[in-house]
């Protein structure tokens, strides 16, 4: 009676297969069947089926033959009574084919079919349901698609079911809950979707089940903690939702629990401590939160326990030391708060522990040092302080030690150098002080060294040239002092040296041209001297060199240019001299060169432009003459061009138009002159255009009103004339400008830029007019602009007429009037037109000034000099000015005039908008005084005595200071003919 519904499930079986067409040589399989008999059916079909397969695995399967015994096939068993087929066994023979050409129905006996780890691809066919006494079925690690058959419940003498590794699709049919004698099932790596069915709690006989690394989402069914004799649960990598079922703590028998990677939330369960068996948990990477139970310290058996990448928060439990079992404790990248407990001194089997990324505090428990066995410990990116103890040195398996960003302080023990060990060492971003200890040198294994970010001191010790296997070393931001040691250059393995931020001086050592696996070299911001030492032409494989804000002298060595893999070359801010080598070209893959603010002399060499991966360029403040080299349009990537703060002459290349990446462009403070290339407005991601303070003539290209992206334009300080083009109202972008000292007139731009521009960056021109303060507003004319010159042609001559006859007038009045004035009038110095740079009447403004100080009263002073005091004056036009009245002499009947005559000479000859700008200047027995423009801003003693003045004047602003006082004293010097000594 058992038998019946399985003969019967076989015949449904054995009818689909003859309805279904085959090929022909399937189908002439099936009709000698009665020929051959069960046992002939048997090979027919598997002969079928190998001939389906590629040519290499017919190879394999070279034994299948007509005529011999299938029996003795490779991967066949027989039972022994009438050589029926109980066993196909194919596992990782390299199979290649489908399993479509397989007739099912030929194998009634089967018992176990195992074509595990091959190249099999296609469906898993329907047919497979007619293997009626299957107990074993894998077909894992193969490709195939498509979904589990429906019929799959059908087998229900099935022990084991192993799927995983393939493609399949689609859900967990609801069948599988037939499979009543199931004890494992395995279904993980695949692409199954959908929840999984609550009918999976009827298997109580399941020891295994693995549906990890898939799709499956929805939460786990509390049917689960009906699985009694389960062992292993794996339902990591899925999209699980939804609070750990309170059932699965039933699951006493449990081993291993994974649920990790998936979106699980809530607390972890107190109940948790009811599975005493288990000895790995895993929950990482979900969303849990809470506390960590204290129920955990139950599971005695514990091995590894991650719980990593949650929400959880609270204190570590103290009860965690009682997982005396345990060698893996993972709870990094948690908010875990309070303090690391003394009890996980206890944990003495404990490999790994890692406690990273939490807001952990107060100190490192000495009782640490107790666990002998670790060969990990990470305790990164807390609130730790204090120091770190000494009983470290006792962890003699240790190989790595992450105690970075974190409050640590005091100096670093001297028993690190116990753990010989060690091979990654990171205390980087703490408060430690003190000196790096020799005993450091004993790391023989130590790959990674990060000290940086500390309050280190002292020199880098000798034995640092120990370290032969170290290939990381970074010791930047601490206050290191000394020479970088020589036997650094042993070394050999190093790919990383990062020793910016100290104080380290001397000389670069020679020997490190033996770091010849080096790749990135960072000596940036330290007190170095000497020359850069041509062994650095040794390091074939650098590719990052900075060594910019250093004293370094001489030149640039040639070798540099064997620095094929170099890309960032930064020497900037040094004391380099001499010309730009032509050999740096040879280094073909450069894409940033810095050598700004260095003595280098000599022209920018046209071969540059053969750099086609270079992307910024900054040869700024150095004494580089010559012309700009039109080659370096060929820089197609070029994105910043700073070529400031030169010698350069000649005219601004048109093809830089072609450097259409160019987002910052800055040529200011050179001699550059003719006009501004048109081809300039092709640059269109341009955001900063700066040619301020050259020799630039002519008007303003219309194109440049095509720069829709740029934000800063500097254009101040040359010779453009003529009004601004109508294709600057599309400077929409536009945020900064400086047009000031040009011969520029007519209205502005109706854009927010020059609309809100300060009157410092407009003034100097010639007749510009606009709604900004110190500008004319501008007339509104009916005439338009085509005809004013006609209508000048006829005002000027009527004009020039009355203004002629108003001055013959004015003269003779002036002239009778003069001779009535009393000594109280002003007395202009003889053969000098005093007022020649003043547009006002002499007297006028002479005695506006004694009004608005109030006769120089005290209450208006504001700064006293050398040679005269200086008083803030109002006029009655609006405008504020600046007084210098001059000390009289010591007989007091005079002025110290060579001071006066040397300082009006001096400034009537100055035009920078560093310097401040002399308006007039007035000699009168009583008083002489000069007249500058007022400065609102104060005095720099004034800004840096007050505390808040002072905290608001930040170090960019105190940089643009010194800046703009040194382009000043640069123009006196060098560019003022002939040169002002200041």
């Amino acid at each position: 009676m058992t038998l019946l519904p399985n003969l019967i499930i076989s015949f449904q079986c054995f009818f689909v297969f003859f309805v279904t067409p085959f090929g022909p040589p399937a189908f002439s399989s099936f009709a000698t069947g009665k020929e051959v008999g069960e046992e002939g059916m048997q090979a027919a079909a598997l002969l079928t089926w190998k001939a389906s397969l590629d040519n290499q695995s017919q190879s394999i399967l070279s034994s299948w033959v007509v005529g011999s015994d299938h029996c003795n096939w490779l991967g066949i068993g027989c039972n022994k009574a009438g050589g029926a087929i109980t066993r196909i066994d194919l596992k990782s023979y390299g199979l290649r084919g489908t399993l479509s050409n397989m007739n099912f129905s030929s194998f009634p006996h089967i018992l176990s079919f195992d074509l595990q780890n091959n190249s099999l691809y296609g469906t898993i066919p329907s047919r497979i349901c007619s293997l009626s006494r299957l107990t074993h079925l894998s077909l894992s690690a193969n490709r195939l698609s498509g979904s589990i058959p429906l019929g799959i419940g059908q087998l229900s003498y099935m022990k084991t079911l192993e799927l995983h590794q393939n493609k399949i699709v689609g859900s967990i049919p609801q069948e599988i809950e037939l499979l009543s004698s199931l004890i494992e099932i395995t279904l993980y790596s695949n692409n199954l979707t959908g929840t999984i069915p609550a009918s999976i709690g009827n298997l109580s006989n399941l020891t295994t089940l693995d549906l990890s690394n898939n799709q499956l989402s929805g939460s786990i069914p509390e049917e689960v903690g009906k699985l009694g004799s389960l062992v292993d649960l794996d339902l990591s990598m899925n999209n699980l939702t939804g609070t750990i079922p309170p059932s699965i703590w039933n699951l006493i028998n449990l081993t291993t629990l994974y649920l990790h990677e998936n979106h699980l939330t809530g607390p972890i369960p107190e109940e948790i401590g009811m599975l005493r068996s288990l000895t790995d948990l895993t929950l990482y990477t979900n969303n849990l939160t809470g506390t960590i139970p204290a129920s955990i310290g139950n599971l005695v058996n514990l091995t590894t326990l991650y719980l990593w990448e949650n929400h959880l928060t609270g204190p570590i439990p103290k009860e965690i030391g009682m997982l005396r079992s345990l060698t893996d404790l993972e709870l990094s990248t948690n908010s875990l708060t309070g303090t690391i407990p003394a009890s996980i001194g206890n944990l003495i089997n404990l490999t790994t522990l890692y406690l990273d990324e939490n807001h952990l505090s107060g100190p490192i428990p000495e009782e640490i040092g107790m666990l002998r066995s670790l060969t990990d410990l990470t305790l990164y990116t807390n609130s730790l302080m204090g120091t770190i103890p000494a009983s470290i040195g006792n962890l003699i398996n240790l190989t790595t030690l992450y105690l970075d960003e974190n409050h640590l302080s005091g100096p670093i023990p001297e028993e690190i150098g116990m753990l010989r060990s060690l091979t990654d060492l990171t205390l980087y971003t703490n408060n430690l002080t003190g000196t790096i200890p020799a005993s450091i040198g004993n790391l023989v294994n130590l790959t990674t060294l990060y000290l940086w970010e500390n309050h280190l001191t002292g020199p880098i010790p000798e034995e640092i040239g120990m370290l032969r296997s170290l290939t990381d070393l970074a010791l930047t931001t601490n206050n290191l002092t000394g020479m970088i040691p020589a036997s650094i250059g042993n070394l050999v393995n190093l790919t990383t040296l990062y020793l910016a931020e100290n104080h380290f001086s001397g000389p670069i050592p020679e020997e490190i041209g033996m770091l010849s696996s080096l790749i990135d070299l960072d000596l940036s911001w330290n007190s170095l001297t000497g020359t850069i030492p041509t062994s650095i032409g040794n390091l074939v494989n650098l590719k990052f060199l900075q060594i910019q804000e250093n004293n370094l002298s001489g030149s640039i060595p040639e070798e540099v240019g064997m620095l094929r893999s170099l890309i960032d070359l930064k020497f900037s801010n040094n004391n380099i001299s001499g010309g730009i080598p032509l050999a740096l070209v040879k280094a073909t893959k450069l894409c940033r060169i810095y050598l700004s603010s260095n003595h280098l002399v000599g022209v920018i060499p046209k071969e540059l432009g053969s750099l086609v991966s270079l992307f910024s360029l900054n040869l700024n403040d150095n004494q580089l003459s010559g012309d700009v080299p039109r080659e370096l349009g060929h820089l197609s990537n070029l994105e910043t061009l700073n070529l400031a703060a030169n010698k350069l002459s000649g005219s601004i290349p048109r093809e830089l138009g072609d450097c259409r990446k160019l987002w910052n462009l800055t040529l200011s403070n050179n001699r550059l002159g003719e006009n501004i290339p048109l081809e300039l407005g092709q640059l269109q991601v341009l955001g900063s255009l700066d040619l301020g303070d050259n020799l630039l003539y002519g008007e303003i290209p219309p194109q440049i009103g095509e720069l829709q992206s740029l934000e800063t334009l500097n254009l101040s300080q040359n010779e453009l004339f003529g009004f601004f083009p109508p294709s600057f109202d599309n400077l929409v972008a536009l945020s900064l400008v400086d047009v000031s000292y040009n011969q520029l007139e007519g209205p502005l731009p109706h854009i927010r830029a020059f609309q809100e521009a300060p009157f410092h960056s407009l003034r100097g021109n010639k007749g510009l007019c606009g709604n900004v303060t110190g500008l004319n507003a501008c007339q509104i004319h009916g005439v338009p602009r085509k005809d004013k010159q006609l209508v000048l042609l006829i005002v000027l001559p009527v004009f020039g007429f009355l203004l002629l006859f108003l001055t013959v007038l004015g003269f003779s009045l002036s002239f009778r009037k003069k001779m009535k004035s009393t000594t109280n009038e002003p007395i202009h110095i003889n053969n000098e037109n005093l007022f020649a740079i003043w547009s006002y009447d002499g007297k006028m403004v002479y005695e506006n000034i004694i009004e608005a100080t109030e006769n120089f009263s005290e209450k208006h002073c504001v700064g006293e000099g050398g040679c005269g005091t200086i008083y803030r004056a109002a006029l009655t036009n609006g405008q504020v000015v600046a007084v210098k009245k001059l000390h009289a002499t010591s007989d007091g009947d005079s002025v110290n005039q060579k001071s006066f005559t040397s300082e009006i000479s001096t400034l009537t000859e100055i035009r920078h908008h560093n310097i401040v700008k002399l308006y007039g200047f007035c000699s009168h027995p009583r008083h002489s005084f000069l007249v500058y423009e007022f400065l609102q801003g104060g005095s720099l003693a004034k800004v840096l005595g007050s505390k808040n003045e002072a905290i608001e004047f930040d170090w960019k602003k105190r940089v643009d200071v010194v800046k703009g006082l040194a382009n000043a004293l640069s123009y006196m010097h060098h560019d003022c003919s002939p040169p002002i000594i200041h």
